[in-house]
């Protein structure tokens, strides 16, 4: 049952006898989107090779939900491909793609830090990797959707140019700044900035996937992404800001926040916030290009996370302060989904910043 690209409503167009694709399978994101197009009867496929493991070890490993989701679905299929394997993307899309209705990008190499270790490998399996993906779905799942899950990193530091100013435990905007309100909007630009290497290689991914819609007809949906959570993150220093810091705090070790005092901002979102509009984005024809998070709402600084952690889980919070900022990092981000929500207003963030800290202290506390 093909999708049908007239409908306007989102992926209800889809249904069983279809097949999903989504790399990065078993990561946060990836994950919650294998669940949530399972529940509608499709057929998913996941590609993953746990490279989380491999850039930041261990215990960021993703085998447990891997197995997880083999567990609760059983006609889960999972693929241990290096999206790097020309060889073997070539085979699976020669095999299966006139039958992928949607291909969600969710693989990456997500942090600022070890990107700037091996810029070539960075770039390799975020640009790179994603260029030959989009070539085999051009070439052999045309009629496919394909999402990719891209970054706020593509408007590099321009965000540090706004004019903030300390209020209570954050950095707050004069309130008749235009995004004040609701945050930054797709308008920004991402041109003469510093974006960190990781910021590159996903901005390249960002606007080939749009040149591919652009130039080659492909229906694709670009999300530039905030800070994404959930109890399944498996969240480290060097990705995985609010998971990370309700687990440093529940552990009694003390919580490394790298320049600006802890003031900075970020807004947050439910992964399984991200499934839900990457399903009702993947049946609209044509491109698009949204900024995803949780909004005004959702967002908090690193100060007010400390406290709302330390207070729901009765733990204190510990804070030590670098005054270094990471290179090219935020110091305020909210991001504006004003336009994802006009095209699909039967979306909203599920959580704001305390009900999330909550939902991450009580997961994580349970053994």
């Amino acid at each position: 049952m093909p999708v049908d690209k007239a409908q306007n409503g989102g992926g209800s167009a889809m249904g069983p006898g279809d097949t999903a694709l989504v790399t990065g399978a078993h990561g946060l994101v990836g994950s919650a989107v294998v669940r949530r197009l399972a529940r509608t009867g499709l057929q998913v496929i996941g590609i993953d090779n746990d490279a989380r493991a491999q850039f930041f070890g261990a215990a960021a490993s993703t085998r447990a939900e891997g197995a997880a989701l083999c567990r609760d679905i059983p006609t889960y299929r999972t693929l241990d491909i290096d999206l790097r394997d020309t060889r073997a993307l070539s085979r699976l899309f020669q095999e299966r793609g006139q039958g992928f209705a949607i291909i969600v990008h969710a693989a990456a190499q997500p942090s600022h830090d070890w990107s700037a270790l091996d810029p070539v490998q960075d770039f390799a399996i975020n640009a790179v990797a994603t260029l030959d993906l989009l070539e085999q779905v051009r070439n052999h799942a045309p009629s496919a959707h394909f999402v990719l899950l891209s970054s706020n990193k593509v408007y590099g530091d321009r965000p540090n140019e706004l004019p903030l100013d300390r209020q209570g435990q954050r950095l707050v905007l004069p309130t008749d700044h235009p995004y004040a309100a609701s945050g930054i909007d797709e308008g920004m630009s991402i041109d003469q900035c510093r974006h960190s290497v990781f910021g590159v290689s996903k901005t390249a991914a960002d606007l080939l996937t749009q040149e591919y819609a652009l130039r080659f007809g492909l229906d694709a949906t670009v999300f530039r992404a905030g800070c994404l959570t959930g109890v399944a993150h498996r969240g480290t220093a060097l990705h995985g800001f609010l998971n990370h810091l309700v687990r440093t705090v529940l552990a009694g070790d003390t919580y490394r926040v790298c320049g600006y005092g802890g003031y900075q901002v970020r807004d947050n979102l439910l992964a399984e916030d991200v499934a839900e509009a990457v399903w009702l984005a993947a049946g609209r024809p044509g491109l698009g290009v949204y900024n995803l998070g949780g909004g005004p709402a959702a967002s908090v600084s690193v100060l007010e996370a400390l406290d709302m952690a330390g207070e729901l889980s009765g733990r204190a919070a510990r804070l030590e302060i670098d005054p270094k900022a990471r290179y090219g990092d935020h110091k305020w981000w909210i991001s504006d989904t004003g336009r994802f929500r006009a095209a699909f207003p039967q979306w909203t963030p599920s959580r704001n910043a305390r009900e999330l800290i909550a939902e991450l202290v009580d997961g994580l506390c349970t053994p």
